[in-house]
């Protein structure tokens, strides 16, 4: 286990609150404080932590690599904040691109030509971990002249019928 600020922070939160409602239960004081350190990291692992996965939105950030996209489709939302931020696309052609991603999945959207342009490669990148997440996550490749000019991610909707 690897202890971060933010863990012990979170670690004390808890023994503080659990020390305060065993205060409550009984005015001793050494046995309220027994109880607390005693349940403190069952509470932490059981019921804090799970709690914290379920509604925040972090997700492991992982370096690009071609392999793993290729092969975990659904874990590509690991490596798009790299690729978006660091503009790891720009300028490379179409092969390059393909070589690296694979075939375009879909071709998006051209409002000046009223149809899919295939200057616009749209790829998966799956679904971000949490409960309440509805959005699929999608990276888009605009190119001009055979070269990436821009790189975007987005979400669509998912519509359960």
């Amino acid at each position: 286990m690897i202890l971060t600020p933010l863990f012990v922070i979170f670690l004390i939160l808890v023994f503080i609150l659990l020390w305060l409602f065993t205060n409550t239960i009984d005015k001793r004081k050494w046995l309220s404080l027994l109880l607390a350190i005693a349940l403190t990291p069952v509470i932490y692992f059981y019921v804090f932590y799970p709690l914290i996965n379920i509604f925040s939105s972090y997700h492991h950030e992982k370096h690009f690599n071609s392999s793993a996209w290729i092969n975990k489709p659904a874990l590509r939302y690991e490596m798009s904040n790299e690729m978006v931020e660091k503009n790891i696309f720009l300028g490379k052609t179409k092969q390059e691109v393909e070589s690296l991603l694979g075939k375009s999945e879909w071709f998006g959207w051209d409002d000046s030509i009223k149809a899919n342009s295939p200057e616009k490669w749209n790829y998966n990148l799956g679904y971000k971990p949490g409960a309440f997440n509805m959005n699929q996550e999608c990276l888009e490749l605009i190119f001009e002249n055979n070269k990436v000019v821009s790189t975007t991610q987005y979400q669509l909707e998912t519509k359960f019928e």
